[in-house]
């Protein structure tokens, strides 16, 4: 059972190196330390593959938790170029994403987010699952039989574990070129769609915002009567202006 009241997870996407990942949770991880940060936020670095490894043992023994950005649903095999939820766990993960809107733009599917939502739990990490519409999806009167349909098929036949889901209006995040926006209200309003849709049997989860939020817009989203916290891309990647949103949060 989840007992934290904020969860702020950081994308960084293929944005940085190694290295550069390094120093980066380093510098959260001091900052962090400084701010004293509040027990009851739970906060998770997901660097890219290369950086997952070193990025354990920068976080060895902090309040700060490490996820992968994705994951394959096999745990070993003949799979060129994947990486199994066996050697994930192996080295101390505890989330991963999946379903992110851009793995689905490259070809992901609902079947094989469901795969990877079992083979994770299988492997007691705590998937974090990614549902959103599209523009014309939207224009279309779409939006909750989109989310319906994907927050359904992502957890058909789970068992009862936890996971989160995150709610990212694809149309509305920075990288879409839409120039759109999504009101605090408009997003909210999807939370109880999400709820809704969720299988019953499934009563342990939380739900974040996946949108763009910055350290002077995570609270319209974040909080009463909004989202459990925020799945978070351009704003993680500078260290100062991602903990300021964190206790902005």
């Amino acid at each position: 059972m989840n007992n934290f009241d904020k969860i702020i997870i950081a994308n960084w996407k293929m944005n940085l190196d190694p290295g550069q990942s390094i120093d980066i949770a380093k510098e959260i991880h001091m900052l962090l330390d400084k701010a004293k940060l509040d027990a009851n936020k739970k906060v998770i670095l997901c660097p890219s593959f290369l950086a997952l490894y070193d990025i354990s043992k920068v976080l060895s023994g902090s309040q700060i938790d490490f996820g992968a950005q994705d994951v394959f649903y096999e745990d070993a095999g003949a799979f060129t170029g994947e990486i199994s939820p066996d050697n994930l766990k192996k080295i101390g993960c505890k989330y991963t994403i999946v379903g992110h809107s851009e793995r689905r733009a490259m070809g992901e599917t609902d079947d094989s987010v469901n795969k990877k939502v079992k083979a994770l739990i299988e492997n007691n990490i705590i998937p974090i699952i990614c549902i959103g519409e599209k523009m014309a999806e939207r224009q279309g009167g779409k939006t909750s039989d989109v989310l319906i349909h994907q927050i359904q098929k992502a957890l058909e036949d789970v068992p009862n574990k936890y996971f989160i889901v995150a709610y990212e209006p694809v149309w509305a995040i920075s990288t879409s070129g839409s120039g759109q926006i999504i009101t605090p209200a408009e997003a909210k309003k999807e939370l109880y769609t999400i709820r809704e849709a969720v299988p019953a049997k499934l009563k342990n989860f939380d739900i974040i915002y996946g949108g763009s939020v910055g350290p002077d817009t995570v609270t319209d989203f974040v909080g009463k009567d909004g989202f459990k916290g925020a799945l978070v891309g351009g704003a993680s990647l500078e260290a100062k202006t991602f903990v300021k949103l964190i206790k902005n949060s």
